[in-house]
């Protein structure tokens, strides 16, 4: 394997054999048929995780490893050396008992075909003979069985099939003496190469699953629909609430004297009206539409993103407003400062008695960078009035009605709206000043939501129409777009 893989070895829950969760892979990565990509079921079992393939390039398992000093944690190591005290008292024995290292060879051989691909038929036929286990039963019957020999031949095969992160736990394996411990790293190794081999196949099977992932996700959703009817409820609850707001908001425009012409609901703007509701979602206010809970984290953890940037934006326009661009435009302050506003704020803003009370401590912390960045030019610090004034404004950010938090957070709405609108190959719209400083943060994130959007209204695009048909339209009237 050339790809390469997450670092896992520090996992130590990997060295009794059968108490692994994550199956083996088999064989090579599909190439054609869609029924062929869903034969590897380790790795596309079911809707989601063929949606999480293809959307999150970064997608990859890991070993998993119970939480230091748990209870799960001291009760699985206390099982885990019972069973290999067990075999060290066997093999200790007079004369040694190899019924359960005879068992153990038997599983590395399974574990090792299983990470075999197509081609290595030599390779295979090496194992069958080396690790032939009538062959090796014969050798304990007689006394003349090796470990250490049939050791070094694993070693030596998972060394040729391991990928590259994997070179120094081959190496620190041969230099361990003690069967026991050699079996034990052994079993350990192989689970990393296990889930190695999932990752690798995962990256080998994205291309192919992007070629026919919009038809396969519409199919698997249009089988849940059909033993489901009911399957579409909150979706359609969530595209009435975007219809009714679209609808108010078009009404308060033409009710204003501004002469543009309005016209009539689009069901484009409702989409992305819907889609932009997703990062300020209020899970008391209504249920999360189907249709979008595969991406439900995703969007969750990028709205988190948005309160933040809106925060540090905001604390950003406030010092720029009481302390001019003097301060802003010394080098490198405006980094520090928003470093520091970030680390007092990660977190914060999911409770507002803990938001009130970070945001109390960032304004001291910023006064006090703002008057050490002035000194070091020779200036005078900040009189004491615009210090307090600061702060306050600082402070007075907790608050959803908050003005300054209100303006920035309605600029960030236009401009997700408008790379909604613009789509996913357009250039991205012009920033206003008070959200240049967040610029390339904000950027990313939009481009993230808009692939979001984008590959869910392709997919799910023929479930919308006819909820929005009915919503916009009376009956039996044509819609000439409905995307």
């Amino acid at each position: 394997m050339q790809n390469k893989r997450d670092d896992a070895a520090d996992d130590s829950s990997t060295d009794l054999p059968r108490l692994e969760k994550l199956g083996s892979p088999t064989g090579s990565p599909p190439t054609a048929s869609l029924s062929s990509l869903m034969e590897l079921e380790n790795c596309v079992s079911n809707l989601s995780l063929a949606h999480e393939i293809v959307v999150n390039k970064d997608l990859s398992f890991k070993p998993k490893s119970p939480p230091t000093h748990s209870l799960e944690a001291s009760v699985t190591e206390i099982v885990h050396q019972a069973f290999w005290d067990s075999l060290q008292e066997q093999l200790d024995g007079e004369p040694p008992n190899y019924s359960h290292a005879l068992i153990l060879l038997q599983e590395v051989k399974a574990i090792l075909k299983s990470l075999l691909l197509h081609g290595h038929i030599r390779l295979r036929a090496q194992l069958d003979e080396v690790l032939d286990m009538e062959l090796i039963q014969q050798e304990v019957d007689h006394g003349a069985l090796d470990l250490h020999r049939l050791a070094r031949y694993i070693i030596n095969t998972m060394a040729s099939l391991c990928a590259p992160v994997r070179d120094p736990d081959i190496r620190a394996l041969r230099d361990i003496q003690s069967p026991v411990e050699l079996l034990r790293g052994i079993f350990h190794v192989l689970g990393l190469m296990k889930t190695d081999m999932v990752n690798f196949t995962i990256q080998s099977l994205r291309p192919h699953l992007l070629q026919q992932a919009v038809q396969y996700e519409r199919a698997k959703f249009q089988q849940i629909l059909d033993k489901q009817p009911a399957s579409l409820d909150n979706t359609a609850a969530w595209l009435q609430a975007a219809a009714s707001k679209e609808a108010s908001a078009i009404q308060a425009q033409s009710d204003s004297p501004c002469p543009d012409s309005q016209g009539p609901v689009s069901a484009t703007a409702v989409l992305n009206r819907a889609y932009m509701s997703l990062l300020h979602w209020d899970p008391q206010d209504q249920k999360y539409p189907e249709t979008v809970l595969m991406d439900q984290a995703r969007l969750d953890a990028l709205a988190q993103q948005l309160q933040m940037l809106i925060l540090e934006a905001s604390v950003l326009l406030l010092i720029n407003t009481q302390c001019g661009g003097v301060v802003s435009s010394l080098q490198g302050f405006i980094g520090k400062l928003r470093q520091t506003i970030t680390a007092l704020l990660e977190g914060s803003h999911t409770r507002e008695d803990d938001l009130q009370g970070a945001l109390m401590g960032l304004g001291e912390t910023v006064v006090q960078q703002v008057n050490k960045a002035q000194s070091s030019q020779g200036g005078a610090a900040l009189p004491q009035e615009s210090q307090d004034l600061l702060k306050g404004q600082i402070s007075d950010l907790w608050k959803h009605n908050n003005p300054v938090r209100t303006l920035i957070g309605e600029r960030v709405q236009d401009f997700l709206q408008a790379m909604l609108q613009g789509g996913p190959a357009k250039r991205i719209p012009e920033l206003p000043a008070s959200l240049k400083l967040v610029s390339a943060e904000l950027a990313k994130l939009g481009t993230a939501f808009g692939r979001i959007v984008h590959f869910n209204r392709t997919v799910f695009g023929p479930f919308y129409a006819p909820i929005l048909r009915k919503l916009l339209f009376s009956p039996g009237e044509a819609e000439e777009d409905s995307r």
